[in-house]
């Protein structure tokens, strides 16, 4: 495997999970109440303990997007 198709790939990484980022927070922030009542019938949790696992699942995936797709597509178009 080249170093072309590594940077393409890692470019195609990161839009298509970043994609899926702006897509999942603008869900919850649109259907944050269905979301929250739809979780609460399999996980009983109070509002305050959903919000925060909402905030730490989409710091999460940013963290792991930046260093998974993003720093290694940068440093591929550095090298090239």
């Amino acid at each position: 495997m080249d170093i072309n198709t590594l940077r393409s790939f890692f470019m195609a990484c990161t839009v298509l999970n970043a994609i899926v980022l702006v897509l999942s927070s603008l869900i919850i922030m649109t259907a944050g109440d269905w979301i929250y009542r739809l979780h609460e019938r399999w996980f009983p949790m109070s509002r305050q303990t959903f919000i925060t696992v909402i905030y730490a699942y989409l710091g999460l995936y940013k963290i792991i997007i930046i260093a998974f797709n993003l720093v290694p597509w940068i440093a591929l178009e550095i090298v090239r």
